[in-house]
């Protein structure tokens, strides 16, 4: 498991710490660590942290020294989010294919029934054509027919009466003319 840049830092403070306590000098430790390097076998673990170490001090940003097999985040979110994209994108050339089967269907459907429409006469072909179009009408639900019908009966009373005093009015006008 990769250490997160803190607990590199606190080790290395702690072996700077050890190392100060000893006394030791820069050349005499870089001396005493090559001949403990050749003696004790290093794990792969403290190798790595010492190159992560090493190249956070040379200035390195901490993403760039990361090594392939850590399990960052940011790398598994980055796959995550390929893998959703090529889901969805997968799920949408469905999609895309199913609809253009359907239109496929449909326009040959339209196709045959225009070819039956043809072979008919004019008045059944009229007929027919009719139905169709009566078929695709959306009607009404009984609450929607009364409420319209009840609105344009009352619309009717009201301009009956408007136009009937009107009427009324004129036509008495036209009598005191004449």
């Amino acid at each position: 498991m990769a250490k997160s840049r803190a607990q590199r830092k606190a080790e290395r403070r702690a072996r700077e710490a050890a190392q100060a306590s000893t006394g030791k000098s820069g050349d005499a430790q870089e001396v005493s660590k090559a001949q403990h390097d050749t003696q004790v076998p290093r794990s792969g673990d403290i190798a790595e942290i010492d190159a992560v170490e090493a190249g956070i001090e040379a200035g390195a940003p901490e993403e760039d020294l990361e090594t392939p097999d850590a399990p960052a985040p940011a790398r598994q979110a980055r796959s995550a989010k390929r893998e959703e994209r090529k889901r969805r994108k997968e799920s949408e050339k469905r999609q895309l294919a199913e609809r253009k089967r359907q239109e496929k269907g449909e326009v040959a459907r339209k196709q045959k029934q225009a070819a039956a429409d043809r072979q008919r006469g004019g008045v059944i072909g009229f007929l027919m054509s009719c139905w169709a179009e009566l078929k695709k009408v959306q009607w009404p639900v009984r609450d929607t027919l009364v409420q319209a019908t009840v609105v344009t009966l009352i619309f009717v009373v009201i301009a009956a009466t408007y136009l009937g005093a009107l009427d009324l009015v004129f036509s008495e006008f036209m009598n005191l003319i004449l």
